[in-house]
């Protein structure tokens, strides 16, 4: 028998290249004729146009076993970095009451007003220092910060990061999803300042075994930020999928898993044509995919997979004649408060220099999907809606020389409040009832890409330790 992965996204395939770098045998199921999940790149004519991830950081705990796997690819030479001090890096803006605001990026920004916000963001540190402690298991990111660091900052910072990172509403995300440790600071030491002022005497956690590559030692001295790949992120998946089959794994397409069993001996897959026999399961499916598969012999388990809710996101990439930008910036994003469809906007051609030519990724829906596009929204009006933001915000009054629009349904978990102890209870459950089941991909532990690979490789090493 073989260890089975469901999904071909991202966290899947590293889930099987991971196993048979371990001298496992993998086979990989996906329901769709498309490796990558979640990652697409497109070249339209001469442009390459993201409709999934653009880019991904070097910074976290999953930033260098990120690199250290694209380094084991054979893909270092085709690493596209962006440092730190490049404008796509230090330059993000909001959009607030009509206008465009940039981000505060330095100490003397932090110190001075700046539109949209009424007083300095250092005064924040005040209000946090005064503020007094609530003891929580869990609460909202935007009540979390609006307590501690003021309205102001909840209503325009927070809702609109929340908003670009992952399509949410931040009075319903949990503060553990984006400021675990801010949250843990404040439980500890009564305030977010004095618990970071304690995390930075600590010293920081070493790298995980295999993980400090020569890449990553090379992003660390030129001080990257973040990278893509040359033709698009979609080229690791891609890679990932012809490592796989060249160390022996099998990836099959278009079959969608109909039925999972587990019996003692290990597990049982069916699909529409064929039945499988695994030894261990490594699910990456969305939790509310892999629910209706469990609810006849786990009905507890596929509840609680189920209640982690998903969002949509319409995305309009477009591409304009010249240089049309009069900033450079990475883009900005939408609060809240605004009550618009249009979550942001990315300015790919400042990251990433497209031949002379603006280009451009417009986000929409999320949260609201439904409530300002429709259950079923046509593509004219998708990329009419784009068009007017683009010519109203940023000036943009030419028609686009070439566009591409999709909807990507159901692309990203929302981590609302009670989610990690949602979680927690599911892995007790796996683990109480010894299930050969390993929950991996963007449901459980980080919708990032980043997150999802180091996910994977943790749930293999924890089935077959290294």
């Amino acid at each position: 028998m073989t260890n089975l992965v469901l999904g071909a996204g991202i966290s899947g395939l590293s889930a099987a290249h991971y196993l048979l770098k371990t001298a496992q045998k993998a086979t990989v199921i996906e329901s769709s004729s498309n490796l990558g999940g979640w990652i697409k790149s497109i070249r339209e004519a001469d442009v390459l146009f993201e409709q999934g991830p653009h880019t991904v950081r070097v910074a976290g705990d999953g930033g260098p076993n990120t690199l250290a796997l694209v380094e084991d690819l054979g893909l270092a030479d085709r690493l596209s970095p962006i440092k730190s001090s490049h404008p796509a890096v230090k330059n993000r803006m909001i959009y607030v009451k009509k206008n465009l605001h940039m981000l505060p990026s330095s100490i003397t920004s932090l110190l001075t007003t700046r539109p949209p916000f009424t007083k300095p963001i250092v005064s924040a540190i005040f209000q946090d220092l005064k503020a007094p402690r609530k003891v929580c298991e869990d609460e909202s990111i935007y009540e979390f910060v609006e307590r501690r660091l003021g309205k102001e900052i909840a209503d325009y910072l927070i809702t609109a990061m929340v908003r670009g990172i992952c399509a949410g509403d931040g009075k319903e995300i949990s503060v553990k999803f984006l400021m675990k440790s801010l949250h843990e600071a404040e439980q500890a030491h009564g305030s977010v300042v004095k618990g970071m002022v304690q995390n930075m005497l600590r010293k920081q956690s070493p790298l995980l075994p295999g993980t400090e590559s020569p890449l990553y030692k090379k992003a660390k001295d030129e001080k990257w930020s973040i990278w893509s790949l040359d033709g698009g992120l979609q080229v690791l998946p891609t890679t990932l999928a012809a490592s796989v089959r060249t160390q022996g794994g099998e990836i099959v397409l278009d079959a969608p898993c109909v039925a999972l069993k587990f019996g003692s001996g290990g597990a049982v897959v069916k699909t529409r044509s064929c039945t499988y026999e695994a030894t261990h399961v490594f699910s990456s499916l969305p939790a509310r995919g892999l629910a209706p598969l469990l609810r006849e012999q786990h009905p507890a388990l596929a509840r609680e997979l189920a209640g982690i809710p998903t969002v949509s996101v319409a995305v309009v990439n477009l591409r304009y004649e010249g240089r049309q930008l009069d900033r450079e910036a990475f883009g900005f994003l939408v609060p809240s408060t605004e009550n618009l469809p249009l979550l942001g906007v990315i300015f790919d051609s400042v990251c990433f220099p497209s031949g002379g030519d603006t280009v451009l990724t417009v986000m929409m829906g999320g949260r609201w999907f439904a409530e300002h596009l429709g259950t079923d929204p046509a593509p004219q009006h998708l990329l009419d809606l784009a068009e007017g933001y683009v010519r109203d915000i940023l000036k943009i009054a030419s028609p686009p020389r070439s566009h591409l629009v999709s909807v990507l349904r159901d692309c990203i978990p929302q981590y609302v409040v009670g989610h990690q102890a949602r979680v927690a209870r599911i892995k007790q459950y796996v683990s109480q009832h010894k299930l050969p089941l390993s929950l991996i991909g963007s449901s459980f532990d980080g919708v990032g890409v980043n997150d999802v690979i180091l996910c994977a490789r943790r749930a293999v090493d924890n089935v077959n330790p290294r």
